[in-house]
């Protein structure tokens, strides 16, 4: 064996290694923050209800029994051990899951935009699995009955609208039961004191959400691992000082209902794609499934002992010589175990958006080293108004526990059933084991969504009322743009007519490059013929920009555009189809523009004239092959912008007129055209279809950003077309 090559491995090994742990230590302050905070109002919401303790210790060691099996079940078998493996090329949650479906199984909406996923070949590597009867039958089930793709979206849009709703809960409700730690040194503050403090706390924490989280990323880790240091070791502490039969047998023997033991277990997975598998994992079962084990039987030990501490046992059961210390730590972890999923909150809405499913926002990138980290200002002051209104609504954490509850164990239950499909239809396994895994977990699960749904009339209604605005809102948002989109397919406008148009019409070519921006990714829009009927002069050459948003994370970027020609060479005429994935950041216009045009040039200089397709790879620096015929036309050509480093270089060997009009027309300037579209219902149409387009859709469009905005078109180069669209 070479001592060399086995010096490398060594080496790559301890890299490996270091970057693991390094990585398992970021993720205590960004994925665990909501589930290190629950034994702050676990026990209180559990006994809040018609649960009663006696002078036995059945009901304590009942709920610590449920408590520890739960925490063992959900988190760490389930997660930890099966759904984190369920990855989308290294991107966990919901989407997540979906994108795994519609791409490898084929269960998206639209056939179509499935296929478009194809060539993607980053998402498709690997030896495909061996096609099992279940899978076929489920495939046939699904190509058979297009309904139940629709119920499919519907599950997921429902499972998104809760982590939104959870979004709003968690603050108001880790903030508040932090804060309430002040009542026990001073019984007599009233809770206006303790409601306006949280709320306080609660706008600082989102006015600072514009910094990012970068800044401040390293402060996130050592706050967690202090309070799970702390719980766990005031757990011991109770537990030896206390009851020390409660770590006995007699501890896991009752039963019990509980569930907020395990909020935040779903952010192992939702925050998947900033760590690895293996660092969620090193962080959750040798730190937090033990700290808070232990935190639970210690709080546990004190109650058996001081059954009238019930409503405030965790502050009570803090030895008075670190009560203000661990106070301390206390908040700010909430206000962590807050950041993390506000967090997700973006990250959520930010992969709705890119795939059509919820209105345009403003996406701001706060790093530019770690993708995951964005800020989106619409949606962060909308979240705080509304964690306000919960807040000042509720007032109780034992309020806010019950519709917290519903909205962590709903989306629980989604990531089941979808489970279940990627097992199937995925992984090609036995449908023995996609069923045991449904069976064992969707019925723990079921038994606390039951328990939950009791709650209603409690506080849970709140996030049944969320999730419908959200899950209206965005099936609306989703259902309008198709309707646009197919308006746009079937009344695009073929060459040969436009081509017969510009004979009757004598249209004229300006100098200049137009791109025409439209979901048609092939033909000309219906858009663009109207311009031409009432204004019959266009650029010299012409670019239809189609944007697609695919379901994966990210598109490489060898892989980002797709050039082809339409019509004869001389009319100058090109398609690019620009794709991009959910977590991709669009690029800015100089850089946009400077990669298109050299996209096209390359187009030109490789001769793909026969309309085949031509995918461009990204490359910092162009050169030329000291092979290449100098006897050939050639000329080279760089186009600069004072905002941009980037630049373009046009080298051509042959087709050299084409590259001297790209290269003129580049010269000239470039123009945007956009369609300003009206979408209208039928007359025909029923009055539902007619609200849901006329009014909540238009509503939509007209208070979302626009697509320029959306897109970087700078505002002095935008051409829009009107236009009324009848869906």
């Amino acid at each position: 064996m070479d001592p060399e090559a086995g010096s490398v491995t060594r080496e790559s090994r301890l890299k490996f290694y270091k970057a693991t742990l390094c990585l398992a230590y970021q993720s205590f302050g960004v994925v665990y923050g909501d589930l290190s905070s629950s034994p702050l109002y676990v026990y209180k919401s559990t006994f809040s209800g018609s649960l009663r303790l006696h002078e036995e210790d059945d009901e304590i060691l009942g709920v610590l029994s449920l408590v520890f099996w739960t925490l063992t079940l959900i988190p760490l078998c389930k997660y930890i051990i099966f759904v984190l493996g369920a990855d989308d090329n290294g991107e966990g949650g919901t989407f997540a899951l979906y994108s795994l479906l519609c791409r490898r199984a084929k269960l998206g909406l639209l056939s179509a935009s499935d296929a478009s996923d194809d060539d993607i070949s980053a998402y498709n590597s690997g030896l495909p699995r061996k096609e099992t009867v279940a899978s076929s039958i489920l495939k046939e089930f699904f190509d058979k009955y297009h309904s139940s793709r629709i119920v499919l979206l519907l599950l997921v849009l429902l499972g998104t609208s809760m982590v939104i709703g959870d979004g709003i809960l968690t603050p108001s409700m880790s903030v508040l039961s932090a804060v309430n730690g002040i009542r026990i040194k001073a019984p007599s503050l009233h809770e206006n004191y303790t409601v306006f403090i949280a709320g306080v706390i609660l706008v600082g924490l989102f006015a600072l959400q514009h910094f990012g989280t970068r800044s401040v990323g390293f402060l996130f880790a050592p706050i967690l691992l202090a309070w799970l240091f702390c719980i766990s070791v005031i757990g011991v502490y109770n537990t030896i000082y206390w009851n020390p039969h409660v770590a006995g047998k007699d501890g896991w023997s009752s039963l019990g209902g509980i569930v907020l033991c395990i909020t935040g277990a779903e952010a192992m997975f939702a925050d998947l794609g900033h760590f690895s598998q293996l660092s969620i994992r090193i962080a959750f079962t040798v730190i937090v499934y033990p700290c808070l084990v232990l935190a639970y039987m210690g709080e546990a030990a004190y109650l058996s002992k001081h059954k009238e501490d019930l409503q405030k046992s965790f502050y009570k059961a803090i030895p008075e010589v670190v009560f203000w210390p661990v106070f301390i730590i206390a908040t700010l972890a909430a206000m962590v175990g807050s950041q993390a999923i506000i967090s997700g909150t973006f990250s959520v809405i930010s992969q709705c958006r890119a795939l059509k499913c919820f209105p345009r926002v403003k996406v701001v990138h706060t790093s530019n080293h770690i993708h995951g980290q964005i800020y989106i200002p619409e949606v962060n002051w909308i979240l705080m108004v509304l964690c306000l209104a919960v807040l000042v609504g509720y007032r109780d954490t034992d309020m806010i526990g019950n519709a917290y509850g519903l909205a962590v164990i709903t989306v629980m239950l989604v990531t089941t059933c979808l489970m279940f499909l990627v097992i199937v239809m995925v992984w090609k396994r036995n449908i023995l084991g996609a069923l045991a895994f449904v069976i064992v977990f969707g019925s723990v699960e079921l038994f606390y969504f039951s328990a939950c749904l009791a709650k209603v009339h409690k506080g849970g209604w709140c996030p049944l009322v969320l999730s419908l605005i959200l899950l209206s809102t965005m099936c609306i948002w989703h259902y309008g743009t198709l309707k646009k989109q197919a308006y746009e397919l079937n009344n695009r406008v073929c060459l040969d007519m436009l081509l017969s148009m510009g004979t009757n019409l004598g249209i004229n070519r300006v100098p200049g490059i137009g791109l025409i921006y439209s979901n048609v990714a092939t033909g000309v829009p219906p858009m663009f013929a109207h311009f031409v009927t009432n204004f019959p002069a266009f650029h010299r050459i012409l670019v239809f920009v189609t944007v697609q948003s695919l379901t994966v994370p990210k598109v490489p970027a060898n892989q980002r555009f797709v050039i082809s020609r339409i019509g004869p060479t001389e009319f100058r005429l090109f398609q690019c189809v620009v794709r991009y994935g959910y977590k991709d950041q669009r690029n800015d216009t100089h850089d946009f523009e400077n990669h298109l045009i050299e996209t096209v040039a390359e187009f030109l200089r490789n001769g793909n004239n026969d309309g085949e397709a031509f995918r461009w790879e990204t490359t910092n620096q162009q050169q030329s092959s000291p092979s290449d015929d100098v006897t050939a036309s050639s000329f080279e050509n760089v186009v600069s912008s004072e905002s941009s480093k980037k630049t373009v270089r046009f080298r051509g060997v042959g087709c050299s007129k084409e590259l001297e009009d790209l290269r003129e027309a580049r010269e000239s300037g470039l123009a945007y055209m956009m369609g300003s579209t009206c979408v209208l219902a039928c007359d025909t149409s029923s009055y539902l279809k007619k609200f849901a387009i006329n009014i909540v859709y238009g509503f939509l469009r007209q208070n979302c950003r626009h697509p320029a905005i959306a897109l970087g078109v700078p505002h002095t180069s935008l051409i829009e077309v009107g236009m009324v669209y009848r869906v």
